[in-house]
C-alpha cells in the first residue's frame, strides 16, 4: 500500500537512496535541530531524528520531527518501545502523523542504565516487532490494540532495524524476517564496518526473499579518531569494528585520523553501492553532520 512518504516514492524508484540521522539537543534549542539539518537539505531523501538515544534526556523526537518537516525536510520519527506503554505509544503515532510525520522507525531503545537517568523503568509493554505490527495494522486495517476503528486512520511508511553483527550472528537474518513479517516497509542497519560479516548476513536475508519485500538501508558511521574506533570496538554493545580499521586509523598522524576516518566511510559506501540488495545508505555522522556533504560527494551521491 503505497502512502505519501517522499522516502517511499524514492525508494520506489531505481535510484540509490540516502538517509541520514540528527540527535536533538539535551535542551529546548529548535536551532540546534534546524542547525544540524541544514547540513542535510537537499543531500537525503529522509532526516531520522532519534528518540532520547543512550537512554539521554533530549528534545523529543516528533517534536523536532515537525521542526524538521516545516524546513522542507522528510522526517523519520524514530520511536522506542523503552519510555511508553501501548496507549502511550499509539496516542503519539497518531498525533505525530496529525502533524505530518509518515516515517517510523521502530526501536527497543537503548538500556536506560547507559544514559542520564539511570533509575528510570524501562516499560517495554510492547516490543519494537509488535510495535511495526501495530503501525501496519493501523494503516491497513485501520483499527488499534484491540481492533477499535480509527479514522482517519494514520497512513505510516513503517520502518525497522538491523543489527547483522549482535550475537548469536546467525540468527540475526531470522530476527529480521519476523519484523518484514510484521511489516516493515525499510530496514536501516547498524552503522557497518566489517564488511565481510554484514555481507554474508546481506547474502542470507537476500536468500530469504527479504530485500524484495523491504528496502534495505545500510548504516554508515565515519570515524573522527583511532580512539574512536577502539571505544566502538571494546565498549558498544552490537558493534563490530575489526583490528584492522584500528590500526589503519593508528597509522597516520592524529591530525590525519579525521581525514582518514572519512576516506574509509567514503570507501564503505562505495562497497555497499555494489551489492544486490542494498537500496541505499543511512549516514549517522553523530555530531559531524557538516561532514556529510563531503561524505555523499566524494561517494558520489551528491553533486
Amino acid at each position: 500500500m503505497m502512502t505519501d512518504s517522499p522516502l517511499e516514492k524514492a525508494l520506489a524508484g531505481k535510484r540509490f537512496v540516502v538517509t541520514a540521522e540528527c540527535g536533538p539537543p539535551k535542551g529546548a534549542d529548535a536551532g540546534a535541530v534546524l542547525k544540524k539539518a541544514a547540513h542535510l537539505k537537499g543531500l537525503v531523501d529522509g532526516v531520522n531524528v532519534t528518540d532520547n538515544q543512550t537512554a539521554v534526556v533530549r528534545l523529543s523526537s516528533w517534536a523536532a520531527c515537525v521542526l524538521l518537516k516545516n524546513e522542507g525536510h522528510d522526517p523519520i520519527l524514530q520511536m522506542t518501545v523503552r519510555d511508553r506503554n501501548r496507549i502511550a505509544l499509539q496516542s503519539d503515532l497518531i498525533g505525530a502523523f496529525a502533524l505530518g510525520i509518515q516515517n517510523v522507525l521502530c526501536l527497543s531503545g537503548d538500556h536506560v542504565s547507559f544514559g542520564n537517568q539511570p533509575g528510570a523503568r524501562g516499560v517495554h509493554d510492547l516490543d519494537s516487532v509488535q510495535l511495526v505490527r501495530v503501525l501496519r495494522r493501523m494503516r491497513d486495517e485501520e483499527v488499534i490494540l484491540g481492533d477499535e476503528k480509527i479514522d482517519p486512520a494514520p497512513r505510516f511508511f513503517i520502518g525497522a532495524a538491523a543489527n547483522p553483527f549482535a550475537r548469536p550472528v546467525n540468527l540475526r537474518p531470522a530476527r529480521l524476517a519476523k519484523k518484514v513479517a510484521a511489516g516493515a516497509d525499510f530496514i536501516q542497519t547498524q552503522c557497518i564496518y566489517n564488511l565481510e560479516v554484514f555481507e554474508a548476513w546481506l547474502d542470507k536475508v537476500r536468500d530469504m526473499g527479504l530485500c524484495d519485500k523491504a528496502a534495505v538501508l545500510a548504516g554508515v558511521t565515519p570515524l573522527k579518531s583511532a580512539g574512536m574506533a577502539k571505544y566502538m570496538r571494546d565498549k558498544v554493545p552490537g558493534m563490530d569494528v575489526p583490528d584492522e580499521i584500528v590500526r589503519r586509523l593508528e597509522g597516520v598522524a592524529p591530525d590525519r585520523q579525521a581525514d582518514e576516518g572519512i576516506a574509509l566511510c567514503v570507501e564503505t559506501i562505495e562497497r555497499l553501492r555494489e551489492l544486490d540488495g542494498v537500496r541505499g545508505v543511512h549516514l549517522m555522522a553523530i555530531e559531524w553532520e557538516h561532514k556529510a556533504p563531503e561524505i555523499l560527494k566524494r561517494a558520489g551521491l551528491a553533486g
